[in-house]
């Protein structure tokens, strides 16, 4: 996947600690580790942003060993009960985790992270072109993964870095999960052409964290939109940050009146902001809004990558020709991954999709191509008679009342609203009947101390259903 020894002299990764790895010293790693590991099989790669951790995938991926990319975190009875069900030949964690499956022999050691035989020795058949697994957002701790072929990952870092425009001068820092496709796109893309990361566990929210980023001259970073509702309550508008030049984001719709602000302040502070759009199945990315219409299309995604490419169906699967007119994204490319897994026995199962991903996302296309995304296909609820966007109503309660976070759900006819702040109850209820026109017994508003959220900030409104019931 990667031929590091182009970039010997160039430093791979910078750890908090300011220690710096070169490309020659993780080609190295990456064979002795591979070495330890008896053919082609699978192995589990607990992840943290580490690099232990990257090593781990770096290495398993130019070995054609399969990783399942997991977070370290991860619960460890559903960690258990992913191990039943896929019976992995490996374990690769770091060495503070390895007491915890004291049955399994130690193999190998290096850079915080140990390598676990398992009892299991290649149970399971795999595909040849089986690259990677990783968890659909949301999923954590589900038996589902998206199955990704090596022709995915190269297609989608291929892309990334044409419209991106990286080269071996970025310096990009973590803000995301490895176990996270996006954080994950972000390592491919730079090891793709020898830049140096930078590797931190500290999140934004903790000064070490914009300390490290000045220490060691971090030029970009990415953010899914809650990261991004951050960065402004953290006055990230007045921050002195010379190095940076790139803000990226994905992971979901950002509103509007935020996309606008940064790009209005990259605009004004000769920084760019691209604006991105994607799914675990389709490797990472699907489209991204240029640069240069930043602010033109805010609240667009934009346009299909570099050998993508987009279309919309009606509900009779039809194509819609005409802009403005609202149906299901399709999306076709090289990066449109396998399937899905659900047990190791779909280890062994070919391409399932050819290159087309119908995304269940809801979508417009305005007259000059771009596009913008109304809603999950799922996410709307049929409330006496009307069609509402559980999405659209998030964020307007989101930015009508500042500090209040939200997340809606329920069933035709009854929709769910949970708000963390008691004291807004009435208002929150009394703003959905004015703006939706829909009487107040259609809306039931539940108080509850924070919104789930994934590792990547993402919603979790299977947990809220749970409340709901």
């Amino acid at each position: 996947m990667w031929n590091f020894s182009k970039f010997n002299a160039n430093i791979a990764f910078i750890e908090e600690s300011g220690e710096k790895t070169t490309y020659a010293e993780l080609q190295a790693a990456s064979k002795v580790l591979v070495s330890n590991i008896n053919g082609r099989s699978v192995s589990f790669n607990f992840c943290t942003n580490e690099k232990g951790s990257l090593l781990g995938y770096a290495a398993f991926i130019n070995g054609r060993i399969v990783p399942v990319m997991l977070d370290a975190a991860l619960e460890r009875g559903l960690v258990y009960a992913l191990v039943e069900n896929y019976k992995p030949d490996y374990l690769w964690l770091p060495q503070n985790m390895a007491d915890e499956f004291s049955d399994y022999s130690k193999v190998y050691s290096v850079w915080g992270y140990t390598l676990l035989k398992t009892p299991y020795d290649k149970i399971f058949p795999l595909y040849e072109e089986l690259a990677l697994l990783l968890t659909t957002s949301g999923s954590t701790g589900s038996p589902k993964f998206v199955r990704q072929s090596y022709a995915n990952i190269r297609a989608n870092t291929e892309s990334i870095v044409k419209y991106l425009e990286i080269d071996a001068t970025e310096r990009p820092i973590t803000t995301l999960p490895m176990s996270y496709t996006y954080g994950l796109s972000i390592i491919n893309s730079h090891l793709w052409v020898g830049a140096s990361i930078i590797l931190t566990q500290k999140t934004l929210m903790q000064k070490e964290f914009w300390q490290q980023f000045k220490d060691y001259g971090a030029t970009s970073f990415g953010g899914v939109p809650y990261i991004y509702e951050m960065l402004e309550k953290l006055r990230f508008f007045r921050m002195d940050l010379p190095s940076l030049h790139t803000m990226t984001q994905a992971g979901g719709k950002l509103s509007p009146e935020l996309h606008k602000k940064f790009a209005e302040y990259a605009q004004t502070n000769g920084k760019k902001f691209v604006v991105m759009y994607g799914q675990t199945e389709a490797t990472a990315r699907m489209s991204y809004l240029p640069v240069e219409k930043s602010l033109e299309k805010y609240g667009s995604m934009g346009i299909a990558i570099p050998g993508g490419e987009f279309s919309l169906i009606d509900i009779d699967g039809k194509e819609i020709m005409e802009p403005e007119v609202v149906g299901e994204l399709v999306y076709k490319g090289t990066n449109v991954t396998l399937g899905y897994a659900k047990s190791g026995a779909d280890l062994a199962k070919g391409d399932e999709r050819s290159g087309v991903l119908v995304t269940g996302d809801m979508a417009k296309r305005d007259a000059d191509g771009f596009y913008y995304i109304v809603g999950r296909k799922k996410r709307f609820l049929k409330i006496f008679g009307s069609r509402v966007n559980l999405d659209e109503t998030e964020r307007l309660i989101n930015g009508a009342f500042e500090g209040l976070d939200c997340a809606c759900g329920g069933v035709d006819d009854k929709m769910t609203v949970f708000i963390t702040n008691a004291g807004v109850t009435d208002k929150v209820m009394k703003f959905l009947t004015e703006k939706t026109g829909i009487n107040r017994a259609a809306f039931m508003i539940t108080v509850i101390d924070r919104i789930p959220r994934s590792e990547s900030g993402k919603i979790l409104y299977s947990e809220l259903n749970k409340i709901g019931n």
